[in-house]
């Protein structure tokens, strides 16, 4: 577990995958999140070559240093260290936790996906900051997501003292029925990324969540 100061992951926005000919876009929507008050970034990115995904790892890495959110890099260890992320987030099918801290080292976050208690404590046994738990709504970004209940997701959350971050299909239509599990956050791609009104979506989000765990 690292030993950074208290992260709130609220609004934790996953980002979209990029395309060359929409960067403008891109970042005009990343922007607008941010300033809507999304609390945690994630870069997921499964399609760029390594110096393509360094190349948007800075840009990235520059917006959200703009405003003082933190950025999470998915899976890549490599670009996290490169661009100074300020943690990364790991898969059952990425590195051991154990491994990563070792060249992260005690001052970066890092997250697991988890979708079974099991997994979940194995998580918690091996240092992880906080877990990714899900899918809990079917979800257009992830068509092959296993499913996670509502009572799994309660399970992992009493079996480990970690600050569970749900994920899957998330929007301001169901978000209300996660009020009573006590998550520390939920993330989201569409249910910002895909709005009208990014920021606005963002805002409303976060308001929300504030609401939940008043």
């Amino acid at each position: 577990m690292s030993i950074l100061k208290p992260i709130d992951y609220s609004v934790y926005l996953v980002t979209q995958p990029y395309r060359f000919d929409q960067e403008e876009a891109y970042f005009a929507k990343l922007e607008a999140a941010l300033r809507g008050g999304v609390t945690l970034v994630q870069l997921r990115e499964k399609s760029l070559s390594t110096r393509e995904l360094l190349q948007l790892a800075q840009k990235v890495k520059r917006m959200t240093g703009k405003y003082k959110v933190p950025l999470i890099i998915n899976d890549r260890l490599d670009i996290a260290l490169a661009v100074e992320a300020d943690g990364l987030h790991v898969g059952q099918e990425d590195l051991p936790v154990t491994l990563a801290r070792r060249f992260l080292g005690k001052d970066k976050i890092i997250g697991v996906s988890a979708e079974t208690v099991q997994q979940a404590q194995q998580a918690a046994k091996e240092g992880a900051d906080y877990l990714g738990v899900g899918s809990i709504f079917p979800t257009q970004s992830k068509k092959d997501a296993t499913p996670v209940s509502l009572e799994t997701l309660r399970l992992i959350k009493q079996s480990v003292p970690l600050p569970i971050v749900a994920i899957g299909g998330i929007s301001l239509s169901n978000i209300d029925g996660l009020t009573d599990e006590g998550l520390a956050g939920v993330a989201v791609i569409s249910a910002i990324l895909s709005a009208d009104n990014p920021e606005q979506a963002a805002r409303d989000l976060l308001g929300t969540m504030k609401r939940i765990n008043a």
